[in-house]
């Protein structure tokens, strides 16, 4: 496979044509940001961790029934994905309050909800990535109505999946954001990645009712320390599931 220009670079990754139009070839990059790119940091090893993390998660997802663009890892810090047409929204399930979710509500964090939540919000970094409703994306043309019911419902099904697998590895999924594109028929596949940047990841045996262990972007975020030796710690929990579903196959 040929790597040709670059089409696009975010916070976190850079894309670039192939030589063949349906497969994008992504990099990794080791830009850390928090607050809509307002912090930001180069932290080695983050780039060749998220790349390898969330090869691992799309990898365990398809082993559970969920599909993805990912095609493949190619190397530490790069890896192939369809080329889907992707929809302007984060798409965001929330387990347990956290975040601005529970500054919103005044919620006390780590309360756990009644049901997953789904929300939505414009992928738009100079409005801020707005929350949005439903009947916003219709009037807008972002979805239609179809569209929506079949990314909450997928959502809610990876979010079950995702809640599975890091339980699996005595993790807890807080909260996660995600993004969905569709394919050249139509189909609405889940895109973008799943790490620790993206998912609020709390180590189970080391939480409490008074101490959160987090294994995720917090750290960053909120300078609770450095990032690399959770994602070490959430990549080497995810490598031994995977190797057992391999071994077992």
């Amino acid at each position: 496979m040929e790597k040709r220009e670059k089409l696009y670079e975010g916070k976190a990754k850079k894309l670039y044509a192939t030589d063949n139009p349906d497969i994008l070839w992504v990099e990794y990059m080791n830009q850390a940001t928090a607050g809509n790119g307002a912090k930001k940091e180069q932290i080695e090893g983050k780039g060749r961790l998220n790349n390898r993390i969330t090869s691992v998660i799309f990898n365990e997802l398809h082993y559970r029934g969920i599909s993805s663009h990912f095609v493949k890892q190619i190397s530490e810090t790069e890896q192939l994905n369809r080329h889907l047409t992707m929809f302007p929204l984060e798409i965001i399930c929330r387990n347990i309050a956290a975040g601005s979710f529970a500054k919103r509500y005044g919620i006390e964090e780590g309360t756990v909800l009644s049901r997953p939540v789904v929300e939505f919000c414009l992928k738009d970094d100079a409005l801020g990535d707005p929350f949005i409703n439903s009947d916003d994306l219709i009037a807008l043309n972002i979805a239609t109505s179809d569209q929506l019911d079949l990314i909450r419902a997928k959502a809610r099904e990876i979010n079950h999946a995702l809640t599975a697998m890091f339980a699996d590895i005595d993790v807890t999924l807080v909260d996660f954001k995600i993004e969905m594109g569709t394919t050249a028929d139509g189909t609405i596949m889940l895109a973008d990645e799943v790490t620790p940047d993206t998912c609020r990841l709390w180590d189970k045996a080391k939480t409490s009712a008074d101490h959160i262990e987090h294994l995720d972007k917090d750290l960053f975020r909120r300078d609770l320390g450095s990032i690399i030796p959770a994602y070490e710690e959430i990549l080497a929990r995810l490598e031994k599931l995977n190797a057992s579903h391999t071994l077992t196959d």
